[in-house]
C-alpha cells in the first residue's frame, strides 16, 4: 500500500468536490454517463438542516458491511426511499432526502451532515459512469478496506481514502487533493494513478457514496489543528464517516 508522508497545510488543496462532468451537485438522468473526477473547487455551502433533511428513524440492529453485528451507541439505521440499501450513522447527524434532482429513470439522492450542517458523505443511485484516465499523477492510499456486503458480479468494492498531487500546479493549496468514499476501481500500482473513481458497480449501473477532505473547511466544531490527512484520520468525524460508509449494505 502507498502511503503519504506528512503535507503541510499549505500543500493540501483549499478545498475539494467530486466533479461530474461539470453538472455539480445534480445527479444526471438515466443514461448519462458520469466522467468522475476530483478536482478543485468550493465546497458545499453550510447551512443548518431544513426542509427536506430527517433524522434517521430509530431501527433494529443489522449486521453492517464491516462486521458489525450491532449498532454503536447513539447510532441509527437509514434505509433509502427505494427500499434497497441501508447504513448507520449517528443519530445527531441528520438526513437530507432527496439532497437534489434524481435520475429521471429512479434512484436515490441523499446527503448526510452532521450538526454545525458540514456534509460528511453523499449517496447516489442509478448512474451510468465512465472513466477516462488522460493524465497519470502521483497518489497517496491512506486507508482501504473490502466491502464483501456490495459485491456484485464478482467484483468486490473497497473503501478508500486516497489523494492525487499535481506536480504542474504552482499555487499550493492546489496541489493535493484528498477524498474518501467507496470505488469499484481495481487499486493503484506503481508511483502513479488515474484520478479518483469514487463509483461502485450497483444494480441498474453505479451508484457513489463518500466526500471530501478539506483541511481548512471553517465549520463551527472542526477539530483545531487537523491539517494532515493522517492527522484527520485520528479524528472522531473520520472514524464516524468511515464507519457509516463501510456499514452500507443491502436493506434486505
Amino acid at each position: 500500500m502507498r502511503h503519504l508522508g506528512n503535507l503541510s497545510g499549505a500543500a493540501v488543496v483549499a478545498a475539494v468536490v467530486i466533479t461530474l462532468s461539470g453538472c455539480g451537485p445534480a445527479s444526471p438522468g438515466a443514461g448519462e454517463t458520469v466522467s468522475p473526477t476530483v478536482s478543485p473547487g468550493a465546497s458545499d455551502s453550510t447551512t443548518s438542516p431544513g426542509t427536506g433533511s430527517q433524522p434517521a428513524t430509530d431501527s433494529p440492529a443489522s449486521a453492517s458491511a464491516s462486521g458489525s453485528a450491532t449498532l454503536p451507541a447513539g447510532w441509527k439505521t437509514f434505509t433509502t426511499s427505494d427500499g434497497e440499501l441501508s447504513f448507520d450513522h449517528p443519530s445527531e447527524w441528520s438526513i437530507k432526502d432527496p439532497a437534489g434532482a434524481t435520475p429521471q429513470g429512479g434512484g436515490v439522492f441523499v446527503e448526510v451532515k452532521n450538526p454545525a450542517g458540514k456534509s460528511m458523505a453523499t449517496l447516489r443511485t442509478n448512474m451510468v459512469t465512465g472513466a477516462e484516465c488522460t493524465t497519470k499523477q502521483p497518489y497517496g492510499m491512506l486507508d482501504s478496506e473490502p466491502l464483501p456486503a456490495l459485491k456484485q458480479s464478482g467484483s468486490t468494492p473497497r473503501f478508500t481514502f486516497e489523494s492525487r498531487q499535481d506536480s504542474t500546479a504552482t499555487d499550493p493549496a492546489k496541489m493535493t487533493v484528498l477524498a474518501y468514499g467507496i470505488t469499484s476501481a481495481p487499486e493503484p500500482t506503481g508511483p502513479t494513478a488515474c484520478p479518483i473513481f469514487h463509483f461502485f458497480t450497483w444494480p441498474p449501473s453505479g451508484a457513489m457514496f463518500g466526500g471530501v477532505y478539506n483541511p481548512f473547511d471553517t465549520t463551527p466544531g472542526n477539530a483545531p489543528n487537523v491539517d494532515t490527512p493522517e492527522a484527520y484520520m485520528g479524528t472522531p468525524e473520520y472514524k464516524n464517516i468511515r464507519a457509516m460508509i463501510t456499514s452500507l449494505r443491502p436493506a434486505s
